[in-house]
């Protein structure tokens, strides 16, 4: 090749680079934009941020960002419930086998909710029928929020380091969860504009139960 040739080569080379820049602030927003955008407001931002961008599955659009904090939430309260399920013999009094196996009971109760709203957002559709697929789903994250608050009343009259572990493990939970809800609501918030090109239906809830910073929800 001669020294010309080389040379024309080297800047053609340059210029195929310059043009697959990255591109300006009117493109699309990459994965890790979105994950930001979504989690900036959520109740949580740190832990949703987080959890979404260690998330291995697609997250290209706000459809598949609600759908991965609905798998994280299902994910930890799966976890959860089986560290309940194992701690049964370290619960020696009445009060606390009591308590036991009324959280197990509304963990389960979680992981059902938590799994039906999963199962919606998996199969959204168009029209009215999108509107209470996303209905459907709020109000499942919603009662699933609402089980784990009463799971944690149930362990106010117990003392120990297990209460401890139970809160810690439940508050976990309930955090993932009400940043799930959140990204639904904003999912539900954006379908609503789109469909209607007003804002959020009036009297619809933002979210229920929220996990408070002293690990109460």
């Amino acid at each position: 090749m001669s020294p010309s040739t080389l040379t024309l080569f080297t800047l053609l080379l340059v210029a195929t680079r310059c043009c697959a820049a990255p591109r300006g602030h009117n493109a699309a927003p990459h994965g890790g934009d979105l994950i930001h955008s979504s989690c900036s407001h959520a109740r949580y931002p740190d832990l949703c941020l987080r959890t979404l961008s260690s998330y291995a599955g697609p997250t290209d659009n706000p459809r598949d960002v609600a759908r991965a904090a609905l798998k994280i939430s299902l994910s930890h309260a799966r976890r959860t419930s089986s560290y309940l399920s194992s701690q049964a013999s370290s619960f020696k009094s009445k009060r606390e086998r009591g308590a036991l196996a009324d959280c197990l009971e509304q963990m389960s109760d979680s992981v059902d909710e938590l799994r039906r709203s999963l199962a919606e957002l998996k199969h959204l559709r168009g029209g009215e029928e999108l509107r209470w697929q996303l209905s459907n789903a709020e109000t499942w994250v919603s009662a699933a929020l609402t089980n784990e608050d009463t799971c944690l009343d149930g362990f106010q009259e117990v003392d120990g380091n297990v209460k401890g572990d139970v809160r810690r493990k439940i508050s976990d939970v309930a955090r993932v969860t009400s940043n799930a809800l959140y990204l639904i609501n904003r999912l539900d918030e954006s379908t609503s504009h789109r469909r209607s090109g007003r804002g959020r239906r009036p009297g619809r809830r933002a979210g229920v139960v929220m996990a408070g910073d002293d690990g109460r929800l």
